[in-house]
């Protein structure tokens, strides 16, 4: 595959390839490090093991070229979560209100519309 912002193979990297594969050529290392590994459900074949570690070994998920759009699609989705747990968050979260020495709830985005 030619090189682009999509796939990337460094086969002078001393792991090259880090997972077995039957396709070294199309063995993408754009992703060397999973963007998805800290995602429990990130759609991989990682397993958890007993000891709670995400264990990636026998993913190739990210190593594939036709994965790139997927990858990317899932960062957002994690993105949006992320997003919408923290304004959750701070909606749940009392403002204090020093003058009146108590706290006053935190109105929603949506409270002022």
């Amino acid at each position: 595959m030619t090189p682009s912002f999509r796939f990337f193979r460094n086969v002078a990297c001393e792991y090259f390839p880090c997972h077995t594969t039957d396709d070294p050529e199309a063995f993408n290392c754009l992703f060397c490090y999973c963007p998805l590994y800290f995602i429990r459900g990130c759609g991989g074949d990682g397993v958890i093991r007993p000891d709670g570690v995400k264990d990636c070994s026998g993913c190739l998920v990210p190593h594939k070229p036709e994965n790139y759009e997927r990858i990317i699609r899932r960062l957002k989705a994690a993105i949006r979560e992320a997003a919408m747990c923290e304004e959750d968050a701070r909606e749940r979260t009392p403002v204090p209100n020093k003058r009146a020495n108590h706290v006053l709830p935190r109105l929603s985005r949506s409270a002022g519309k």
